[in-house]
């Protein structure tokens, strides 16, 4: 079987969802499908509570330009599975951490496609993804933690890794970091679901001080096990670390060391891993 990308719109039921494109259509399945580019187009559906995004995917190319809303920036994901479910965030306690906007339109336009050699071989942040969600769905990078302040979406680990760098404050949307509820063995991982090759990491530290505390060190633990540790410090900016070409499938953040200070609430905005796909 060749190249065939197909973008579906179905319920909670894994039904497909029926209706027009616009008001000259007859009533249809929502779905669009082709053999390098899907796009998806309709003019009036409300999403539900539990409707998702279905993308098939065929061939060999598993890189892929992703943008499933307006409100999400589009990303280069790896999705190695011929399938991948994408749950529309429609609970209430999910739309704190984006724009009140965000799968909230009648209005919809859905884009996946192979990506470009360029896309895929350039020297660029390989932890971006716009569309990870709390529980692995097959689409890298996707990133994990071993705590998430109050289960609470505005501090959910993938916030790390949205591409959003409003750091001054914290709480809802744009403000969203990981925040690690005071644990003290918090440790943050982002997969990328096949072997990467890095040689940067870009921290970004909620900077809502005096509110916000800061890490004076944290650790790199690479799949294979070998540990860097950064000196960092407070700042509202990111702080950029190089180190020697590492292959690596997966990188986790931990041991992080608190500033001695009054505040309890250390957190982060962004991290961002630079390098290659292999």
């Amino acid at each position: 079987m060749g190249n065939m990308i197909k973008i579906e719109l179905k319920n909670e039921q894994n039904q497909s969802i029926i209706g027009r494109i616009d008001h000259e259509k007859a009533p249809q399945p929502f779905s669009a499908e082709g053999k390098d580019m899907a796009v998806l187009g309709i003019k009036n559906y409300q999403y539900e509570l539990g409707d998702k995004i279905v993308v098939t995917a065929t061939g060999e190319r598993r890189y892929f330009m992703v943008q499933l809303d307006e409100t999400l920036a589009p990303a280069l994901l790896y999705l190695p599975q011929k399938k991948w479910e994408y749950a529309i965030p429609m609970a209430e306690k999910a739309r704190k951490a984006s724009v009140e906007t965000a799968f909230h339109s009648q209005r919809h336009h859905m884009m996946v496609r192979q990506a470009h050699d360029f896309e895929i071989e350039n020297y660029q942040n390989l932890s971006f993804n716009s569309h990870d969600q709390k529980d692995a769905t097959g689409a890298y990078p996707h990133a994990s933690a071993n705590v998430e302040t109050r289960e609470d979406a505005v501090f959910f680990a993938k916030n790390a890794i949205d591409g959003k760098f409003s750091n001054l404050s914290h709480g809802s949307y744009p403000f969203s970091s990981w925040g690690i509820n005071q644990q003290a063995d918090a440790a943050l991982t982002i997969d990328f679901g096949r072997t990467v090759k890095v040689d940067r990491v870009r921290l970004l530290y909620r900077s809502d001080y005096p509110h916000d505390s800061y890490w004076t060190e944290a650790a790199l633990v690479f799949s294979d096990g070998e540990e860097r540790v950064l000196k960092t410090t407070k700042s509202i900016e990111f702080q950029d670390f190089k180190f020697p070409i590492k292959e690596t499938s997966q990188v986790t953040i931990k041991n992080l060391k608190k500033a001695n200070d009054e505040s309890p609430f250390p957190a982060l905005t962004q991290i961002e891993f630079f390098g290659w796909n292999k």
